[in-house]
């Protein structure tokens, strides 16, 4: 018992002078980690600042700045260990690592796609922050572009968090892109109205809008003649060209329009529909020229429908010769009588 007491006890005892030995280097060890940590934060500002002043590098500034003081790290971290540890060799690390690539690969495929596709999209920038963009279902703001994910912000208020690799293998509508923007919308007048008369009402409209502006100059287009309305296509342009301005210019440029025409005697027509009756009783069914259809063709005389009387007799005849019978029954022609 003694024996296994004073084992242990030299073993701590061993333990405690090889920690006391290997204290300077640890001290030195945390020594040369901090000189690194805060050789990281200054990359990572110098990056900052040079990437400040030019707006199409900014976002791509802060992704490598956070690189390079993780790369610094890294590399401080090494160091540290081979202080503390003398047999440690970094190669060593970069073997075993090289080793389980593959299987590291396969494991974080997908945040690997989405941070090169990241990447791609803060050097190509086809959006940047504060562009308003529409992906799929989704429309908002971009609020941030990371190397995993760029985060929207929808006009309610929501917040949607999209994969960089969708993004970047996808279609995505950018309606902030340029400085400008052209709406459009169709409005239905009557068929009997005038349409450049029209056409001036509403010009006169959408040159009184302060949104709408003079260069490019509004216009309005005849684009389809409908079953109950000429449809005449308006279109203006707006800058800047948010979501905001857009609903603006929409509502006052309605809201004119419609005013507009509605005092100088131009029609609005709802959708309407003709429906023509066509009686089947006639003897005269199946000929075009006869037909009571609103207004028939051919004749001036309109024919006019059998008397039900007439219909039974003619439905008695055909049951009579189904039957075989080449006579009215006199039950049935004295009932119809």
């Amino acid at each position: 018992m003694k024996a296994d007491i004073s084992a242990l006890w030299n073993k701590i005892q061993g333990m405690i002078n090889g920690l006391i030995i290997l204290l300077p280097n640890i001290v030195l060890a945390l020594i040369v980690f901090a000189i690194f940590f805060f050789i990281a934060r200054s990359i990572k500002r110098l990056v900052k600042r040079l990437t400040r002043d030019r707006h199409q590098a900014r976002n791509l500034g802060l992704v490598l700045g956070r690189l390079a003081q993780g790369t610094t790290l890294l590399v401080g971290l090494f160091v540290a260990l081979s202080i503390v540890i003398p047999s440690f060799r970094a190669s060593d690390l970069i073997q075993l690592l090289g080793i389980s690539g593959v299987a590291i690969g396969f494991a974080f495929r997908d945040i690997l796609q989405n941070f090169l596709a990241g990447i791609l999209i803060l050097l190509t920038e086809p959006f940047r922050i504060n562009d308003q963009i529409v992906f799929k279902d989704f429309e908002g703001t971009v609020e941030n572009i990371e190397t995993r994910a760029t985060t929207l912000k929808t006009y309610d208020g929501r917040r949607i968090v999209i994969p960089n690799s969708e993004l970047f293998t996808n279609s995505v509508t950018v309606n902030t892109a340029f400085e400008s923007r052209r709406l459009q919308y169709d409005v239905g007048i009557g068929y009997g109205d005038d349409i450049d008369y029209a056409k001036q009402l509403m010009l006169a409209a959408l040159q009184s809008i302060p949104e709408v502006m003079k260069d490019p100059a509004p216009d309005v287009l005849v684009m389809e003649l409908a079953e109950s309305t000429v449809n005449l296509r308006v279109r203006w342009w707006i800058k800047p060209p948010r979501r905001a301005d857009d609903l603006v210019s929409r509502d006052k440029v309605l809201s004119t329009i419609k005013k507009t025409l509605v005092e100088n005697g131009i029609d609005l027509p709802f959708p309407t529909q003709q429906i023509l009756f066509h009686d089947q009783t006639e003897d005269t069914d199946g000929d075009r020229s006869r037909q009571r259809e609103g207004w028939p063709a051919g004749k001036k005389e309109v024919p006019k429908p059998r008397s039900i009387s007439d219909s039974l007799r003619l439905v008695a005849q055909m049951r009579s010769q189904r039957d075989g019978n080449g006579k009215v029954d006199s039950a049935t022609a004295k009932k119809d009588n």
